[in-house]
């Protein structure tokens, strides 16, 4: 037994590469959170708009979510090494596009297009190369660390973006991302890469048949908040294509012949169950991770670190809860934690909406934060292994790459509705109380309606402020006031998308609790990180 220890007991190097693992994981982690906390410094400094940012935050996840299955299969085609690399690459490209962009077209093309593609290298050859560079005792502590990476960048990522944003740049945290992607790929060599003995053939057809699925209802989604064309056809295209991918996998799997996927997967009923779980809630997570940000930076106009130290309530308590319930669940059932889980952040969700035209502080949204992290920290702890506990343990990988992928899909749904619910909403609202202003002359109400037909955006008061000088002073101030209301009630829209989400996963929650429980197989350990 002493032998079996040391062999499996890490060296020095050893030690390093875990080390070198986690630190990737944190920075793909602490990304999103350094931009979310950022939008109102990008938008001014970029001269562009709120809504493009969110627009570049959703597509960056759409772009993982639409590619993580099919580079899971590039990366044992090429190698998971070189897939590991290449990903980690992209994502340095991303960061480094963030310091030095002068426009949101950089962003979208090099941070959330690029950079996605590389999340969606990256994950899969992590989870990889932990499981072929470590072994027993060591490939536990190697996922306990990159989990555990994941999960603080979650928790502070919020406070550590406010603060570099606010005291330096956000230009300072994306290159600090940059330099710490260099040292993990100065010290590449300790890697040693995995070979992979499955079949070389690919599903090219189920392969873009989910990639056209995936991106196209979502991007129907941003084209018209964005005010483009052929919204419409887009989604249409998108639902057709997801239609055609499950006949064209189901044929596929009675013929015998290869799929994307295994289509089996879905008879398990706790795995359909969890997949559904696990979409819902980062449906949450993103709709409510862009209108909290919006009202904070907006409303209230806070700065980036006022902003990041608003949000760690739901980020810290999320990241705590997490922590207790994944080592103290004891002999309550996983089912009943997740819908303890969704309960809390409906609670915590439903009473954020009647605050937001109500409050001048961030304070009076400590408590409600705080409950809606305690839910989300509890469906962390659970969902993953819940959904993949049915699978037969050399499937699993497979599984995993489905949960990802659908947790990634939830993410950019959720930002993506959010955010056209919101402008559609602030559209309206502003268009029909300009109409109704016995202020504001007859031909500016013209001209304000034809301006929102053709871009409604959200921004703070002094922002338009700064826009509509040189009018009576009474015109302007009913302008600001119209703006202030409209753009409340817009961001109480765009919280109804998480509140939905929530409700739909606690009623999602009871069939979970009608399901026989599944003890999970070893082989989940380190599944979830990704």
């Amino acid at each position: 037994m002493s032998s079996d220890a040391e062999e499996t007991r890490p060296d020095a190097g050893s030690r390093r590469l875990m080390v070198l693992l986690a630190m990737a994981m944190f920075v793909l982690v602490v990304d999103t959170s350094l931009m979310n906390v950022s939008i109102s410094a990008v938008v001014r400094d970029l001269d562009t708009t709120a809504s493009g940012v969110q627009s570049a935050i959703a597509l960056e996840a759409l772009v993982s979510a639409a590619f993580i299955l099919i580079n899971s299969k590039v990366g044992d085609l090429i190698g998971r090494k070189r897939a590991y690399v290449l990903g980690l690459s992209a994502y340095a490209i991303g960061a480094l596009a963030m310091t030095l962009a002068q426009s949101l077209t950089a962003i979208v093309i090099f941070w959330a297009i690029v950079g996605g593609l590389g999340a969606s290298l990256l994950l899969p050859a992590m989870q990889s190369l932990i499981h072929g560079n470590f072994a027993g005792s060591a490939q536990k502590k190697a996922y306990a660390l990159v989990g555990a990476a994941a999960a603080i960048a979650a928790a502070i990522g919020p406070l550590l973006g406010g603060f570099v944003t606010t005291y330096l740049s956000w230009r300072v945290g994306f290159g600090l991302e940059v330099v710490i992607i260099l040292v993990v790929l100065s010290q590449i060599h300790l890697v040693r890469d995995v070979a992979y003995t499955g079949t070389r053939k690919i599903d090219a057809v189920g392969a873009v048949l989910s990639v056209i699925g995936m991106g196209g209802v979502v991007l129907g989604i941003l084209v018209w908040q964005e005010g483009g064309a052929y919204v419409r056809l887009l989604m249409l295209v998108g639902v057709v294509a997801l239609v055609l991918l499950a006949r064209w996998l189901v044929g596929r799997k009675r013929a015998g012949k290869l799929t994307l996927l295994d289509p089996d997967l879905f008879r398990h009923p706790n795995f359909t169950a969890g997949i559904s779980g696990q979409a819902l809630q980062q449906i949450t997570l993103g709709g409510a991770m862009i209108a909290l940000p919006l009202f904070l930076q907006m409303s209230l106009e806070y700065n980036a670190l006022e902003a990041g130290l608003s949000l760690a309530p739901l980020s810290l308590t999320m990241f705590a809860a997490a922590l207790v319930a994944g080592k103290r669940a004891g002999d309550r059932r996983p089912a009943s934690i997740i819908r303890a889980g969704f309960l809390l952040a409906s609670i915590g969700i439903a009473v954020i909406v009647p605050f937001v035209p109500r409050v001048d502080s961030g304070w009076y949204l400590v408590l409600p934060l705080a409950v809606t992290g305690c839910g989300l920290g509890l469906l962390v702890s659970q969902l993953n292994n819940y959904t993949l506990a049915p699978v037969e343990e050399e499937r699993v990988s497979e599984a995993a790459g489905v949960n990802s992928a659908a947790g990634s899909f939830g993410l950019s749904f959720g930002l993506a509705m959010a955010g056209g619910l919101m402008l559609a909403a602030l559209s309206f609202g502003f268009t029909q109380m300009t109409q109704n202003s016995s202020v504001i002359p007859a031909a500016e109400q013209q001209q304000i309606a034809a301006a929102l037909e053709r871009d409604a955006e959200i921004m703070s008061d002094t922002q338009l402020a700064e826009q509509i000088t040189g009018q009576p002073p009474e015109v302007e101030a009913e302008i600001v006031a119209i703006n202030s209301d409209a753009r409340n009630r817009s961001l109480q829209v765009a919280l109804l998308v998480p509140l939905l989400a929530a409700l739909a996963g606690l009623a999602n929650s009871f069939r979970m609790l009608r399901l026989p429980d599944v003890k999970p197989s070893s082989s989940l350990e380190g599944m979830d990180f990704g």
